[in-house]
């Protein structure tokens, strides 16, 4: 009884929160500044983590959270109800951040043949790694591997997707993702060997 009253709780709090945010955004279609006002108190927290797995540091990331909400409400018809809101918002500070980094760094990457068995190699043995160490270890990629591996990994674009959208080939896509998970690879590596060291000590 105590877990179907838990898992019925946590149901209530989501159908609560979709209330809200439904109530929020109705305020938003009409221009009604403190519905405004909340929904962005609502999001910009889980937004905010959004955008800085595309910035460089909190301030970049704050940039692209307002640019984002500003777009957002200035596209507020154009949210058609398919889909989820939240999702939809999401995406906006996505095609934001990808907007941002394509004006003030045009991606610069040499092209080389990368075997399609490595990559897929690759992409078997990056599932294995720590969710949580993996978040942190992102931040330090280059800002254009950071990028693509978002965008795939994460948002779950495919790599004509990506290409499309950062200007670049599907093979450059793939050849991206492969070495910033090589690189993720390595220092999630030598984050363990340094933890399973002191644990020694």
């Amino acid at each position: 009884m105590g877990i179907l009253f838990g898992i019925g709780v946590s149901n209530m709090n989501a159908m609560n929160t979709d209330i809200n945010l439904n109530r929020m955004w109705e305020g938003c279609l009409q221009n009604d500044r403190k519905q405004q006002e909340a929904l962005y108190r609502a999001l910009a927290p889980k937004m905010l983590a959004v955008c800085m797995r595309y910035a460089n540091d909190r301030d970049e990331a704050q940039d692209i959270l307002q640019e984002g909400f500003i777009k957002m409400f200035n596209n507020v018809h154009k949210y058609r109800g398919d889909g989820n809101l939240e999702g939809w918002i999401r995406r906006i500070m996505v095609h934001t951040a990808i907007s941002r980094y394509r004006k003030l760094k045009p991606m610069v990457l040499v092209e080389d043949m990368a075997e399609e068995g490595a990559i897929s190699s690759a992409s078997q043995n990056a599932n294995n790694l720590e969710v949580n160490d993996l978040m942190k270890l992102i931040q330090q990629l280059p800002q254009a591997y950071r990028s693509v591996f978002n965008m795939y990994a994460v948002e779950g674009y495919s790599h004509q997707e990506i290409g499309n959208k950062l200007g670049i080939t599907e093979l450059l896509s793939r050849t991206t993702l492969y070495r910033a998970r090589n690189i993720l690879k390595e220092k999630l590596s030598q984050l363990t060997s340094r933890e399973q060291y002191y644990m020694a000590g």
